[in-house]
C-alpha cells in the first residue's frame, strides 16, 4: 500500500498516534509495527475490550495509510493468571469456588460449554471480535508459556532477578518488599499459581521455593512451569513478541511505568502507549467484568447497531465517559450525522472524521437515513409502536420511497428504536399539564395544523413538509412568554416552547425538530394528541 504522508496535517486522534508510532520504526530501522490488546478473561468479555481492540484498530489502520508499512494486531488473553475470586455474574459458582488459585485455563467453565473457564471466555471475546470484523491474531498466554514462546524471555528474567526485584520492591509494603520475585511457579501437584518466596533463582533458570506445607520444589522457569507476576508478565510480553503499541486504561498508569521499566532492563524499548479513561456507570463508578454494572455488548447492540458503539468509543478517549443507556441515542445519531459528511469531504480532510476511521476509509453509502434516531424514539412513543412494522408505517409518511429491503441501516435503526422506546422511553413519560400560557398556544397550534393540512399533504414528504410544518409550530409558540427578539430585531421564540411540547404531549424533557415528527406522524393523528392533551 502507497503511503500518505500528507495526513500528518489531519487533527484525529488517531492518525497523531499513528506518526508517533512510524517515527518510533523510522528510529528503530523496523519496517513492520506489532500492535497489542490485552485481556483478562476473569470475567465475561467487557465491553471496554471492544473499545480498546476498536481504538488500538483506527491507530492501525490510520499507521498504514499514513506509512504505506504492513502491521499486526494480537488480541493476548491473560488466561494463564490464577482465579482470584469466584465473578458474581456467572452460574454455578461452586465450581469456581473450589478452583481458586489456578490458571483460567484449568478452571471448570461454570456454563459447561468448552474445556475451562479461560476458554469459555476467549471463546465469548473471540466470537464478538469476529462478528466486527477486526483483523486480529488471538494469542493465548497459556500457549505462549507451554509452548516455549516466552522460554528464552524467562531465562532472561531469570538472569536479571536482582534488577527486576530492585524495580518492584519500593512500590510495595515491607512484607512483600521481602519475599518479592517476578516468578510464580505452578504448583506440581495442586496445579496453583503459588505466590510464595523463593529460595534460590538459580543462573540456569530453575526456581526453589517451598509451598505452605513446607514441602520443598525445584521448577525449571521454561515450559509452562510457572509464570511471571503481572507487571513482570506485561513487560516479558513485550520484550519476548517485539510489542510497538499498546493502549491501556488510566488504572494501569503505574503498571506501564514499571513494565516499561523491566522492559528495558530486559533489554528493548517498551512499546508506545496511550492511556485511556474509563468509563462510568450510572452511578459513576468504575464499571468492572466482576461486577457485571455498565453496559455489556449484548445490552448495547439490543438498542442500537454497532457503528454507534464505534462513534462512542471514538470520542474522546482521554476522558472519562458514562456508559450507560441514555447515552446510545446521541451516539447514534452523531454516528449517522458523521458518516453524511464524511462521504461529502474529499482526502485528506474526511480522516478528520470519525465515520473515515470506523469504516476504515470507506464510509458505506447504506450508513444513512432520512429520519434520527431521537425523531424514531419520539415517533415510536407518541404513535406507541410496539413492532417495527407499526413504526415503519409511520417512517414511510416521511419517507415513502424508504423500505427495510432498500434501506437496510434504517430498518435496524427503526427495530432498536421500538426496543429502546419500549425499555427505557416510554416507561419514563409523565406529560404534565399545560399551563394557561402553553394551553393558549396549543389551540393556536391545532387552528393553524387545521388550516394547512392540505396544503401541507399536497407537499412532497419528507425534509420540505417537515420545513413547513416546523414553521407553523414556530408561528404558533411566537407570543408571550415563549417569543424571544433575534439579533435582527425580528421577533422569534424560545427553547421554553419546544420544552413545553415535548412535556406537554410526550412527557419528555426535549427532543428533535417537532416539525419532523409531525410530518412522519400525520397532521390528523398529531392534532388528536394535542386535543387529548389539553382535555387532560
Amino acid at each position: 500500500m502507497s503511503a500518505h504522508p500528507e495526513l500528518r496535517s489531519i487533527k484525529a486522534w488517531p492518525i497523531e498516534e499513528a506518526a508517533k508510532l512510524s517515527d518510533r520504526l523510522e528510529k528503530a530501522g523496523k519496517k513492520a509495527a506489532l500492535f497489542e490488546t490485552g485481556y483478562g478473561p476473569s470475567g465475561l468479555p467487557h465491553i471496554g475490550t471492544f473499545g480498546e481492540v476498536a481504538r488500538t484498530s483506527w491507530v492501525r489502520h490510520a499507521f498504514t495509510q499514513l506509512t504505506g508499512l504492513p502491521s499486526r494486531l494480537i488480541a493476548f488473553s491473560d488466561d494463564m493468571d490464577g482465579l482470584r475470586k469466584v465473578p458474581d455474574n456467572v452460574p454455578n459458582k461452586e465450581l469456581l469456588q473450589g478452583a481458586l488459585g489456578k490458571p483460567l485455563t484449568r478452571v471448570p467453565d461454570p456454563f459447561g460449554t468448552h474445556p475451562s473457564f479461560g476458554q469459555h471466555n476467549n471463546a465469548r471475546l473471540r466470537s464478538f471480535l469476529d462478528a466486527f470484523g477486526f483483523d486480529y491474531e488471538f494469542a493465548s498466554s497459556t500457549d505462549y508459556y507451554t509452548g516455549g514462546r516466552f522460554d528464552a524471555a524467562l531465562l532472561r528474567m531469570a538472569a536479571i532477578h536482582e534488577e527486576v526485584c530492585d524495580i518492584i520492591r519500593p512500590t510495595l509494603g515491607p512484607d512483600r518488599r521481602a519475599t518479592y520475585s517476578p516468578f510464580l511457579p505452578i504448583h506440581p501437584v495442586t496445579g496453583v499459581v503459588e505466590q510464595v518466596p523463593m529460595e534460590e533463582v538459580r543462573a540456569d533458570g530453575t526456581l526453589v521455593w517451598r509451598d505452605a506445607e513446607g514441602t520443598r520444589f525445584e521448577t525449571p522457569v521454561t515450559g509452562g512451569h510457572c509464570k511471571a507476576q503481572w507487571k513482570a508478565d506485561w513487560a516479558l510480553r513485550w520484550f519476548a513478541l517485539g510489542i510497538d503499541y499498546e493502549m491501556s486504561g488510566k488504572d494501569l498508569i503505574d503498571s506501564v511505568r514499571l513494565s516499561s521499566q523491566i522492559c528495558r532492563a530486559l533489554g528493548a524499548e517498551p512499546p508506545l502507549n496511550l492511556t485511556y479513561e474509563l468509563f462510568l456507570d450510572d452511578q459513576g463508578q468504575k464499571i468492572s467484568k466482576s461486577k457485571g454494572n455498565g453496559l455489556t455488548i449484548e445490552e448495547w447492540l439490543r438498542y442500537a447497531p454497532p457503528e454507534s458503539l464505534s462513534q462512542f468509543m471514538y470520542n474522546q478517549p482521554t476522558r472519562a465517559k458514562r456508559l450507560f443507556f441514555d447515552v446510545i441515542p446521541r451516539a447514534v445519531d452523531e454516528y449517522l450525522q458523521n458518516a453524511e459528511r464524511a462521504r461529502a469531504l474529499p482526502m485528506p480532510d474526511a480522516a478528520a472524521n470519525p465515520a473515515w476511521h470506523i469504516h476504515g476509509g470507506a464510509v458505506p453509502e447504506t450508513a444513512a437515513s432520512p429520519l434520527t434516531f431521537q425523531t424514531l424514539l419520539n415517533l415510536a412513543a407518541v404513535s406507541a409502536a410496539e413492532t417495527a412494522d407499526d413504526l415503519w408505517a409511520f417512517v414511510r409518511n416521511y419517507a415513502p420511497e424508504a423500505a427495510p429491503e432498500t434501506h437496510p441501516f434504517l430498518d435496524v435503526l427503526v427495530a432498536r428504536a421500538v426496543a429502546y422506546c419500549a425499555d427505557f422511553v416510554r416507561p419514563g413519560l409523565k406529560p404534565r399539564p399545560p399551563t394557561a400560557e402553553e394551553r393558549e398556544g396549543l389551540e393556536d397550534l391545532i387552528l393553524r395544523l387545521t388550516d394547512a393540512q392540505y396544503t401541507i399533504e399536497d407537499m412532497p414528504p419528507g425534509a420540505e413538509r417537515a420545513k413547513a410544518i416546523q414553521d407553523i409550530i414556530y408561528d404558533a409558540g411566537r407570543r408571550e412568554p415563549f417569543a424571544v427578539p433575534n439579533k435582527d430585531g425580528s421577533m422569534g421564540v424560545g427553547r421554553t416552547w419546544f420544552n413545553a411540547l415535548y412535556q406537554v404531549l410526550l412527557g419528555a424533557d426535549e427532543g428533535p425538530r417537532f416539525g419532523s415528527v409531525v410530518a412522519a406522524y400525520g397532521i390528523p393523528r398529531t392534532i388528536a394528541v394535542v386535543r387529548a392533551a389539553l382535555d387532560r
